[in-house]
């Protein structure tokens, strides 16, 4: 194998991205502590270290420690400022956009209510497109500089194009979203936005295959297998919503029967707890949950009942993607997370009971932390994360002699 110029540019790129994932993951680093995480020598990690420092990637950080000499005791971090990752979402009854930094952290955010089901794709692009423009507007004044924006929306996505190629909740078919919006713009679905913030962000440690489970008026979900997304020969995996868990049972938006999401999404959850208002047609609110959530707290027998049959039409989806991908965990994120003290008993039940493993335990269904934001900021650290998988090529067009900056 020859180390000509390409090969060694590459293992260039390759090394500056092993540092920047390693000051991602941790806190506070030391370039000796950088250089044994990523089994580089101290002596390239310096090197790495200095070009990252110069290219306003990385920032020093208080004074070096006591009892050490030079460079190699003064902690490191990913900088707040320079590259920024912008995130918007879609959902049925909202628009949202927000801004992270390089270490993931919300810098601006803004949302506003929108009856999106049903309404002319082109005014719910034009309104997100003002809300992303806002964000941005208010980084710029933070010194953060966008480099991409990362679309979630709630629906079959075509990433050879960037359209949604239906999206039943809103009524959308063959949406051109990414043309909509300009360059730079990234369309996914939401459900695997929201596991990647779990992966990402989620301070699961050493959890790197996973299940999540998230809901807003349908259901998602996205497998991550040895860290990374799987996203199935089409790029369709994780439509858990219409895994059929009574096939007699009711109709649902797809065209199919006994869906999971007619039992466990939201507006299921509402009408069979007796709090869903006005016709069936209606788009959901997203705000039925603290309802719901109330209902419960209050111990209304009819809440509580609801949200234990949604817990195991749940667990019975799950029991075949559990018995089929033996995940380590299966998390709940979304609004279901905010549900979770009263889902999780039936879903727990099912899954003793129909998965083969018999050292699955029940504390491998566990709650998401990030809850309803996780696909927002799942978008946004999607877009910076480009930055921390090829640091070189940033500084490359951006560093200090460049005469651009993103």
């Amino acid at each position: 194998m020859g180390k000509g110029p390409g090969a060694q540019a590459e293992l260039r790129r390759r090394n500056f991205a092993l540092v920047t994932h390693a000051l991602a993951a941790g806190e506070d680093l030391t370039r000796a502590a950088v250089a044994a995480q990523v089994g580089l020598t101290r002596a390239t990690v310096s090197t790495l270290v200095d070009e990252l420092l110069a290219g306003g990637l990385v920032e020093e950080r208080g004074a070096r420690r006591p009892g050490t000499v030079g460079r190699p005791g003064t902690p490191l971090a990913l900088a707040d400022t320079g590259p920024a990752g912008v995130g918007a979402e879609i959902g049925v009854d909202h628009l949202a956009a927000c801004v992270v930094d390089l270490r993931g952290t919300v810098r601006c955010r803004a949302e506003t209510p929108a009856a999106n089901r049903g309404r002319k794709a082109p005014d719910v692009l034009a309104e997100l497109a003002e809300l992303t423009a806002r964000v941005t507007a208010a980084a710029r004044e933070e010194d953060l500089h966008p480099v991409g924006t990362t679309v979630a929306v709630p629906g079959l996505v075509g990433h050879d194009r960037g359209a949604v190629l239906r999206a039943p909740n809103l009524g959308w078919e063959d949406v051109p979203v990414a043309a909509a919006l300009g360059a730079g713009t990234i369309v996914e679905n939401e459900a695997n936005l929201g596991a990647l913030a779990e992966l990402w962000l989620g301070g699961h440690r050493g959890l790197a295959d996973f299940v999540h489970v998230s809901a807003e008026i349908g259901i998602g979900a996205a497998l991550v297998v040895e860290g990374r997304l799987f996203r199935g020969a089409r790029g369709f995996a994780g439509e858990l919503g219409h895994v059929p868990v009574r096939p007699d049972g009711p109709l649902c938006s797809c065209g199919a029967t006994g869906c999971l999401e007619t039992y466990a999404g939201e507006k299921a959850l509402l009408r069979a707890a007796g709090l869903a208002t006005g016709d069936d047609t209606e788009p959901g609110t997203g705000a039925g949950t603290p309802a719901l959530r109330a209902a419960a707290d209050a111990g209304d027998p009819r809440a509580l009942r609801a949200l234990d049959e949604a817990g195991a039409a749940l667990g019975i989806a799950l029991s075949g993607a559990v018995n089929l991908l033996d995940p380590q965990a299966v998390v709940i994120g979304g609004l279901l997370a905010d549900l979770t003290p009263w889902l999780l008993p039936g879903v727990r039940r099912e899954l003793a009971t129909r998965v083969t493993d018999r050292q699955w335990r029940p504390e491998n269904v566990v709650t998401s932390a990030l809850g309803r934001d996780g696909v927002l900021r799942g978008a946004a650290c999607s877009a910076v994360r480009t930055v921390l998988d090829d640091p070189a090529s940033w500084i490359t067009r951006n560093g200090p002699d460049s005469g651009s900056r993103a």
